[in-house]
């Protein structure tokens, strides 16, 4: 049997993920190709962020590719992970 576990992305794991690779919210935009009127709106949860999944997941993936890792123990949490 698979076993997964899914974590909730808040606006505080966006504004952390990017604030660890230095990069303003124009930056996040332009690379997630999300409008910037729209990063700031996600950030501006400090729960669960309320956006299309698409959109969400286009913002997530930039920032795991750029190194950024998500964690979910006992609260949010992120991570830069070193790139060999």
């Amino acid at each position: 049997m698979l076993r997964f576990r899914l974590i909730v992305i808040t606006g505080r794991h966006i504004r952390a993920g990017r604030a660890l690779l230095g990069w303003a919210q124009s930056e996040l935009a332009a690379r997630s190709k999300v409008a910037l009127r729209t990063i700031r709106r996600m950030e501006s949860f400090d729960d669960a962020v309320g956006a299309r999944t698409t959109t969400l997941g286009r913002v997530v993936a930039v920032l795991e590719k750029a190194g950024v890792g998500f964690l979910n123990n006992g609260g949010p949490g992120v991570h830069l992970r070193i790139k060999s």
